[in-house]
Parts: C-alpha cells; structure tokens; sequence
C-alpha cells in the first residue's frame, strides 16, 4: 500500500523544504508499519486512494482502515477519503478514527459530523492482568467493556490484524460484532477500538 508522508502535522509546514518525505510502500503489518514511521518522525500520513468502509469492501481498503486505525492510535494526521454506499458512515462505527477529508457516495452532513464530533481516545482499549478494557463514545454516551473471558482474550491480539471471520468462533464473533467491536470485510474481521498510548484528557472524560 502507497502512502505520502511529512514530518509535520500543519499544512503550512508541509511546505516548507525538508518536510515531504515523498511516498512509502508498506507491506507489513498495520501497527510495525505505523510505530516505525511515528519513529522516524512522521507526523502525517496521506491515503491517495479512496477507502471503502462497506463490509463489501476489498482487502486493500480493510488494511488501509487498519492503517488509519493505527495511526490515529499514534496521533498522526491522516489526509484520506472514505467511500460509502450502503449508510454505514451514518452509523458511527468509524468515528474514532482521524476523519476523512470526504466521505464519498454518502450525504455531505456525515463528513462534517464525524469531523465536527471526533476527538482523541473515541473508542480505545487497554490491556490489564487478565483482561481487556474497552471505553466507548462513538454513539454519544460512554460504553465501558471489560473482556475477561480467555476465549474472547485470546483473539483481541489476533483480531488486530485481521483473521479470517470464519475463524473467530460463533460466540466470539457474536458478542464482539453485536457490541460493536469487530468489523467485517473481504472475509476478515478486525479490532475497530484504537490501543491507548497515552490519556489525552483526564480519564473520566475519556
């Protein structure tokens, strides 16, 4: 997958020489890829080719989303746009990642909304002795998982990257889907909670 990279966060300063670090193929895996790149300095990261968020959507799109998912965990700014034909935007379930610059296929009002409404640490997870803790806010008010369960445990790692959805056990999948903590594309399903790095604000605002 192509993306452009700088080392600024402002568009101004993008401009600047030095800034543009030009274009990146990244092969690996979704978290490597974006930890290397926040080490090396980039600040901000550009998706030249649309992103579909419709379960229909294709395995390049899945990883981009990971992508995305990644480097908003990160604080990275990231310049892309969605595609959406079937209302999905509409229903928040992406809202915690960075906002696209333009949500295609879908009405103008959801693209100013989820920019209008997204703030750092929306939806994120952290990972205790035993368990996973999960604080949600994309539908408006807080939502607090806590998965104990060693069947439910064992994936959350595995579901980071994308598994074959027909490889997470029925419970699993059902209990994470209905919750509204895995997504499901090109066959696989994936972890849509951003890992928490740091609190952005105190924790019972989060």
């Amino acid at each position: 997958m192509e993306a452009e990279l700088w080392l600024d966060y402002d568009p101004a300063a993008r401009q600047l020489p030095g800034t543009a670090l030009g274009s990146a193929t990244l092969r690996g895996r979704a978290r490597a890829d974006v930890t290397e790149l926040h080490g090396a300095g980039v600040r901000c990261v550009r998706l030249p080719e649309p992103v579909r968020l419709c379960p229909d959507g294709p395995a390049e799109s899945a990883r981009a989303l990971l992508l995305v998912r990644e480097a908003t965990s990160q604080g990275l700014v990231v310049i892309w746009t969605a595609v959406c034909e079937d209302g999905c935007a509409g229903r928040r379930l992406f809202h915690h990642l960075y906002p696209p610059e333009q949500v295609l296929g879908a009405a103008d009002e959801v693209a100013a909304e989820w920019r209008a409404r997204y703030f750092p640490s929306k939806c994120i997870f952290r990972r205790g002795p035993g368990f996973v803790e999960v604080r949600d806010r994309r539908f408006g008010t807080l939502e607090l998982f806590t998965i104990d369960d060693p069947g439910h445990l064992d994936l959350v790692e595995a579901l980071a990257e994308g598994v074959p959805a027909a490889d997470v056990p029925p419970d699993v999948r059902r209990d994470f889907g209905e919750a509204a903590l895995i997504t499901e594309q090109a066959g696989r399903a994936w972890w849509l909670p951003l890992r928490v790095r740091r609190w952005p604000f105190p924790a019972l605002t989060v």
